[in-house]
């Protein structure tokens, strides 16, 4: 019984992969492979699993599968080739040669095994060759880098040969072979900094996908020295470090996701305790005074990269409670700086914002109630344990780590708040005599006043002590603080315009001051960035937007300080959701007048809405920022390489180029300024909702312009994906609309791009989309769908037995609207000119065939008729007996009626076919012609 059992799933294990079900048959002939002892059988199973592999590009199953049907029997020809096509992709030239080799002995007169034997000996000598000339190219840049006397630019030369070689897997293992681990260290001692710097180059290279070295790499350079080379002020020598600590990471955690193979397979390498070692070293870089504000800023930022765990579905959080338990003190530390304190760590602007952003991540990966609580009281006792009644540097500190984690877990932030001392402390800073504490105290009010109901508490104790400091403070510094302060209350009720915290007219007063301030270049960045924070807040107001987009130079001065953002990036969130408020891109709620009666008759508030923040006026709006140059400063605000570039501040950036895409005259100009470029890594990485926004905005992009030149050069490719994603029932209507759109206009492109749209599994996304009952989501499909018929692997998709697709063709070809129709007739007119087998299909998949395609030739609509012509010059064209089925039928006289009409311009085509169809008949001899 289990012998007939493993024959069947042998035989639809072939139906599978007839119909290109690789994974499907895989798993039947896996199956019958547990079934049989017939060595017959077994070696054909493995022979057909290998066939699979080859498919699914699973090249080491598959080079494994057909060695195992060929120890069954050693002439076994297919699996001796399909062994050898599975080395050549992994890149075993050798052993591929040999067989081939075998197979060409075995049928000599086989042109493709011929052709495949002369390939791969080419193949071979060619990478002898280059091996050859590697080794003493390694060689050869060594000496001149570790030669004294050596010119500056032959060095240059040599060093960048060498970062580009360590860079290629070939290259680096010959560098690795070279003794070059030992000669790069010998690089590092020279102590300069251009050496050094190829050196951290190319370790970076060896590194990057091979978990053997990046280990080699690792002991033997060490971490203490990693770390300290990180920590130097030279901000070029930092980022370097950090990227070759990242590679050595990625590799030792499997992040890198190449597949190992051979010897490297092979290694069972725990990588756990170098992990941990890592870890523990750049927490210790934190607190260290030896260390610069850029290298504090790189170890924060690959804890925050590297820590927190990616996808919540995984269980493990180990490495997060490593880090709280031995390093939460050290990050707390690193928030409670106060710069102007002579005890400060050196920092940069950027380095206590990321620093709250690693809080927040680490609080945000605790699984359950119990470690929030143990990480609450760690942040309890560090704050508290700061208090000291003669020591005011130190309440110093612990109000600012206070701020600083109100910037990041606000909940937790908020129960901070409620330690005893804690707001009393921020009162007495207010009343102080020094600035810092004042400033201090302030910037912990406005990050305190976060939540509506904390807020609602600080305007009844906090307004009257910031008025008291505006009014008395000679410092701007503190000025624009408090007036953020009173901007952020200000706008405690959001946008609803019945819930105004100030009287009618303070918001634009507030508004206008930090205007002012922004447009002062004399004021340091920093403290010009809160005005930006202020402007964040007071933009939910109508009057306050409408206003700060007719100040062109304030939105100018905006805009540079985003694009200044290299040194600052703290600067980023805020930009991004004034320019949500400005663009009206944040959700709104739906208003129910039935609920809205309701409300009024029971007597509770009403949300009003604005007057200046109707449709027309956000147009006005949306007008403005694109002539202001809003895009220019979003594109590089995206290029900000830093934690700070949160995934809630992508959102806020999608949300903006959503809004700005809306009116399709604008895209061009969007285009035009390198908007289409920068959305493409908002679509793919960031919050769910930020890539659905961005991905709607490539969409819009793509439906309408030249995509040659909105994606420029392999851009293109990646705009695929998002696309892809928006074809979901989840997804709105426009959504799906406009993503059909720009499929269309890309599968119009090239065939490469169509490929591309095949293997993003598009293809039956876009099949449903032909069922629907909405016309233009139909049309669109049916547009793309014409346009995806081009590409072969689409076309074998129609050829397959058991599916209605061609059916689903022919029917959409005898719609009533004209404009599916001309799609359907296109795929048609496409897919009976590639294959003959379709041409007769057609006439089996309906009985209304016939009917069909005579309404086409007689279409008032002349790119319809011309398209129905084609389709009946294919049919006629396939098969003599088809044909005599045709001229049977009343096509022969619309032929005859077409073809006498006299050709003007617009009717020649048309005309041309259908008289290319009469002499086909004629050549058949099924009609003669007339003397």
């Amino acid at each position: 019984m289990a012998e007939v059992e493993a024959v069947q799933l042998k035989e639809e294990g072939n139906r599978h992969f007839q119909l290109q079900d690789y994974k499907a048959a895989t798993k039947s002939y896996s199956q019958a492979l547990k079934l049989t002892k017939d060595k017959a059988l077994l070696a054909t199973l493995y022979r057909n699993r290998a066939a699979c592999g080859l498919k699914t590009e699973s090249y080491v199953q598959a080079a494994s599968d057909a060695s195992r049907a060929i120890d069954i029997n050693s002439s076994d020809i297919k699996a001796l080739y399909r062994r050898c096509q599975a080395l050549e992709h992994l890149g075993k030239l050798d052993q591929a040669f040999k067989d081939v080799q075998r197979c060409a002995t075995l049928e000599p007169r086989n042109q493709n095994f011929q052709e495949t034997l002369r390939r791969l000996n080419t193949s071979i000598q060619e990478k002898l060759r280059v091996q050859f000339s590697t080794d003493l190219r390694v060689q050869k840049m060594f000496e001149i880098l570790l030669d004294e006397n050596s010119e500056v630019d032959k060095r240059e030369k040599a060093a960048n040969n060498l970062i580009v070689l360590g860079r290629e897997e070939a290259g680096a293992e010959k560098i690795f072979q070279n003794n070059g681990v030992a000669l790069l260290l010998q690089l590092l001692d020279t102590k300069k900094p251009e050496l050094v710097l190829a050196a951290v180059r190319t370790l970076s290279g060896m590194c990057s996908g091979h978990r053997a070295r990046a280990t080699v790499i690792l002991h033997a350079v060490r971490i203490d020295r990693i770390c300290s080379l990180m920590a130097v002020e030279n901000e070029e020598m930092s980022l370097a470090v950090c990227n070759l600590l990242q590679a050595i990471i990625d590799s030792l955690s499997g992040e890198d996701k190449r597949e190992h193979r051979g010897k490297e397979e092979a290694l069972v390498l725990d990588t756990k305790k170098d992990l941990k070692q890592i870890t523990s070293h750049l927490l210790d870089m934190l607190v260290s005074k030896k260390v610069s504000g850029q290298g504090r800023d790189q170890a924060l930022n690959l804890l925050n990269k590297n820590v927190p765990r990616k996808d919540l579905a995984i269980h493990d959080n180990s490495r997060t409670i490593y880090v709280v338990d031995n390093g939460l003190r050290k990050i707390l530390k690193v928030v409670g700086q106060v710069p102007d304190l002579p005890s400060c760590l050196p920092l940069t602007d950027n380095t206590r914002m990321l620093a709250s952003i690693l809080i927040n991540k680490l609080y945000d990966d605790l699984r359950c109630d119990p470690e929030r609580d143990h990480f609450r009281k760690i942040c309890e006792e560090y704050i508290t344990g700061k208090f000291d009644p003669q020591d005011m540097d130190k309440n110093l500190n612990a109000i600012q780590t206070v701020s600083g984690i109100l910037q990041g877990p606000f909940d937790l932030g908020n129960q901070l708040l409620g330690l005893k001392g804690v707001m009393e402390m921020m009162v007495a800073l207010c009343g102080s005599e020094r600035e810092t504490d004042q400033l201090v105290a302030v910037e912990a009010l406005i990050h305190a006043s976060t939540k509506l109901s904390r807020a609602t508490f600080i305007i009844t104790n906090g307004v009257s002590l910031l008025k008291q400091i505006y009014k008395t403070t000679k410092n701007e510094k503190i000025k624009i603080r408090t007036l953020v302060g009173l901007c952020k209350l200000g706008s405690a009720g959001g946008t609803d315009y019945g819930l105004r915290q100030f009287a009618e007219g303070s918001t634009e007063k507030l508004a206008k001051q930090c205007r002012k301030w922004l447009c002062n270049t004399s004021i340091d960045t920093r403290t010009r960035r809160w005005a930006v924070e202020g402007l964040a807040y007071l933009t939910l107001d109508a009057d306050v937007k409408d206003d700060f987009v007719q100040d062109i130079p304030a939105l100018q001065a905006m805009f540079e300080l985003a694009k200044a953002s290299t040194s600052d990036k703290t600067i980023l969130y805020s930009v991004a959701t004034t320019l949500v408020n400005c663009t009206n891109s944040y959700d709104v709620k739906e208003v129910i007048p039935e609920l809205v009666q309701l409300a009024k008759f029971s007597k509770q508030h009403v949300p009003e809405e604005h007057p200046k923040d109707k449709k027309d006026f956000i147009d006005m709006r949306v007008k403005r920022l694109l002539k202001a140059g809003v895009i220019s400063a979003l594109a590089c605000m995206v290029k900000a390489d830093s934690a700070i570039l949160t995934d809630q501040t992508k959102e806020l950036l999608a949300r903006v180029f959503l809004a700005l895409c809306d009116n399709p005259k604008d895209r061009g100009t969007i285009v035009a300024q390198g908007g289409g470029k920068a959305l493409i890594p908002l679509a793919l990485e960031g919050t769910d909702v930020g890539k659905v926004k961005a991905a709607h905005a490539l969409a819009k992009i793509a439906a309408v312009s030249n995509p040659d030149i909105a994606f420029p050069g392999e851009r293109v490719y990646e705009v695929v994906r998002p696309l892809v994603s928006l074809l979901d029932t989840q997804r709105d209507g426009l959504q799906n609309y406009e993503a059909l759109l720009g499929l269309t206009n890309l599968s119009g492109r090239s065939d490469k791009l169509r490929q591309k749209i095949f293997k993003e599994r598009a293809l039956p996304d876009i099949e449903n989309y032909m069922f629907e009952n909405h016309d233009q989501l139909r049309q669109a499909a049916t547009e793309c769908m014409c346009n995806m018929v081009l590409h072969k692997e689409v076309q074998e998709r129609f050829l397959a037995d058991g599916n209605d697709r061609l059916k689903l063709v022919v029917l959409l070809c005898g719609e009533d609207d004209d404009k599916v129709q001309n799609a359907a007739a296109g795929a048609l007119a496409m897919l009976t000119a590639a294959h003959k087998k379709l041409c007769l299909k057609m006439t089996q998949v309906t009985t209304q065939w016939l009917e069909i395609l005579q309404r086409l030739c007689l279409h008032d609509q002349l790119s319809v008729q011309h398209r129905g012509l084609v389709i009946a010059y294919n049919l006629l064209a396939a098969d003599a007996e088809l044909a005599k089925k045709l001229v049977e039928s009343e096509l022969l006289e619309i032929l005859t009626v077409v073809g006498k009409q006299e050709p003007d311009e617009k009717k020649a085509e048309v005309v041309q076919t259908a008289r290319e169809c009469l002499i086909k008949c004629m050549d058949y001899g099924f009609i003669k012609p007339v003397s």
